[in-house]
C-alpha cells in the first residue's frame, strides 16, 4: 500500500517539477475549467429544451437555438478576432514590462469592439431577425419559436462582447483565474434561470426557449458588472483608470489592424464555412438537424482542451517573445501541445465508447440518438488533429502570426469541409455521418498546414511595435 502511494507521489512530483509545465498548467487549467463547465452548462440548457413536454416544440426549440447561434457566432468571431490582436499585444507588453501600453491597449479593444462591431451588429440583427434566420436555414416551425430568442440574445450580445474583450486582455496578461471565477458564477445562475423560465417553476412564467434567452442575456449583463467591479477596485493585473486621459494611438491601432485583420478574415472564412455547412445539414430536416445540434453541444466539450491550451500557448509565447526569449517561447508551445493532446485523446475515447449514453441525456427520440451516436464516433477521430492545430495556431497568434492560420482555415473549411460535405450529403446521400466525415478531413488538412508552419520557426521573427 505504501509502495503504491510512494510511486504515485513520485509520479506527481516528476510531472509537476518541470517549470515550463507548471507555467502552462497555471494558465491553462482555469481556462479549461471555465470552458468545460461553460460547455457543460450549455449542454444542460440544450437538455432542458430537448425535454420540453411537446416533442415537436422541443425539437423546434433545439433547432432554433442552433440556427440563431450561427449569426451570433459570426459576430463573436469578429469580436474575438480583434481580441486576438489585443491578447498578443498585452502579452508582449507584459513581457517587455510596458504597463502603460497594456492599459491603453485594453481601452482600445473595448471601444473598438463596442462601436465598430457589437452595437451595429446587434441593431442589424434585431431589425432583420426573420430575414437572417430564414437565410441561415430556419424552417417555419423553427422561426416561430426562435424569433424572440434571437432578438433577446442579440441584446445580451452587447455585454457578451464587452466581457470577451476584458477576458482576452486578462488572459494575455496571464490572469486566467478572474475570468474563470466570474463566468462560472454567472453560468451557474444562468442554468437556474433557464430552469425557472423554460418550465415556469416556482411561480415564474413558462416561456420555453424565450425564457432561455432572457436568462442568458441577464447572465452577460451580470458578468460585465462583476468584471468591472474587480478591475476598478484594483483587484486585477489589468488597470483601467477613468481619470487617465485617453486618445487613440496610431501604433496601437496599427498593431491591432496588423494582427487583427488576418484574424478577422480567418474568423469570417471559418464562420462562412460553418454557415454553409449548417445550411447543407439543415436540408436533412428538423429531427436530423436537432441531432446535429446535440453533436455540436457535445463537441463543445472536446473543443475546450484545445482552446484552453491554445490560449495558454498564445499568452506564454507572446510574453517570452516580448522578453526576447524565442527559444523558450517554442518550448512553452510544445509542452502546451503535449498536455492538451493527452486530455483530448481521453475525451475522444469517451465519445467513441459512450456516444449513445451521452446523446440519451438530451433526448429520448430514437432517430436522434441513432444519428448522433454515429456522428460522435467520427467526432472522436477528429480529436487528435483538432486539439493539436488549435494549440499550435494559438501559439502562432500569440506571436502575431495570424496570416498563416487564415490560410489554413480558408483552405480547410471553405476548400474542404463545405465542398466535401455537399458531395457526401447532397449528392451521395450519406446524411449526417457524411457531414461529419467532411469535418474530419478539414481538421486533418488544417493540422498538417499549421504543424509545418510552427516547425519552420518563422513566427519567432514577427515584430510588434
Amino acid at each position: 500500500m505504501y509502495k503504491i502511494m510512494d510511486k504515485k507521489e513520485k509520479l506527481y512530483t516528476a510531472f509537476f517539477s518541470n517549470a515550463i509545465r507548471k507555467d502552462v498548467l497555471h494558465i491553462a487549467w482555469p481556462v479549461l475549467a471555465e470552458l468545460l463547465l461553460g460547455s457543460l452548462f450549455g449542454m444542460i440548457d440544450m437538455m432542458m429544451l430537448g425535454r420540453i413536454s411537446d416533442p415537436a416544440v422541443a425539437a423546434a426549440s433545439v433547432a432554433a437555438v442552433g440556427v440563431a447561434n450561427q449569426p451570433v457566432f459570426i459576430g463573436l468571431s469578429l469580436i474575438q478576432a480583434l481580441n486576438v490582436g489585443g491578447t498578443a499585444m498585452v502579452s508582449r507588453y507584459i513581457g517587455a514590462k510596458q504597463h502603460e501600453k497594456v492599459e491603453d491597449t485594453v481601452k482600445h479593444i473595448i471601444l473598438l469592439n463596442q462601436f465598430l462591431l457589437a452595437l451595429p451588429l446587434s441593431l442589424l440583427a434585431i431589425l432583420f431577425t426573420d430575414q437572417i434566420m430564414t437565410f441561415v436555414g430556419a424552417q417555419a416551425d423553427t422561426l416561430a419559436v426562435g424569433r424572440a430568442y434571437f432578438r433577446i440574445i442579440m441584446i445580451g450580445f452587447i455585454f457578451q462582447a464587452f466581457n470577451f474583450a476584458l477576458s482576452a486582455a486578462l488572459r494575455g496578461a496571464g490572469d486566467t483565474k478572474l475570468p474563470m471565477k466570474v463566468n462560472l458564477r454567472v453560468n451557474f445562475l444562468n442554468v437556474i434561470g433557464n430552469a425557472l423560465l423554460i418550465y415556469g417553476l416556482l411561480g415564474f412564467p413558462k416561456l420555453g426557449v424565450t425564457g432561455a434567452a432572457i436568462s442568458t442575456a441577464f447572465s452577460h449583463i451580470l458578468a460585465s458588472f462583476i468584471l468591472l467591479t474587480y478591475i476598478f477596485n484594483g483587484k486585477s493585473i489589468i488597470r483601467i483608470r477613468l481619470k487617465k486621459s485617453f486618445r487613440f494611438r496610431k501604433d496601437i491601432i496599427y498593431n491591432l489592424i496588423k494582427i487583427g485583420v488576418p484574424a478577422s478574415l480567418e474568423q469570417m472564412a471559418l464562420r462562412l464555412g460553418i454557415f454553409l455547412f449548417v445550411k447543407i445539414v439543415a436540408t436533412l430536416g428538423t429531427v436530423t438537424f436537432a441531432a446535429h445540434q446535440i453533436c455540436l453541444s457535445i463537441l463543445g466539450l472536446s473543443f475546450q482542451p484545445g482552446q484552453a491550451f491554445g490560449i495558454a500557448a498564445s499568452s506564454l509565447v507572446g510574453r517570452n517573445l516580448g522578453a526576447q526569449n524565442p527559444e523558450k517561447a517554442q518550448e512553452y508551445a510544445r509542452e502546451t501541445r503535449k498536455i492538451g493532446s493527452i486530455i483530448s485523446s481521453f475525451m475522444a475515447f469517451i465519445f467513441f465508447v459512450f456516444g449513445p449514453q451521452l446523446v440519451g441525456l438530451y433526448t429520448e427520440n430514437p432517430k436522434i440518438i441513432r444519428d448522433a451516436s454515429v456522428a460522435l464516433k467520427i467526432i472522436a477521430l477528429v480529436q487528435p488533429f483538432q486539439s493539436s492545430q488549435f494549440i499550435l495556431a494559438g501559439g502562432l497568434r500569440g506571436a502575431g502570426d495570424t496570416v498563416f492560420p487564415l490560410f489554413s482555415t480558408f483552405l480547410g473549411v471553405l476548400g474542404v469541409r463545405v465542398i466535401l460535405s455537399y458531395i457526401l450529403v447532397s449528392i451521395l446521400g450519406y446524411g449526417l455521418a457524411g457531414a461529419w466525415m467532411a469535418v474530419l478531413t478539414d481538421q486533418f488538412v488544417r493540422w498538417v498546414l499549421v504543424y509545418f508552419r510552427f516547425q519552420s520557426g518563422k513566427w519567432k521573427y514577427i515584430t510588434i511595435r
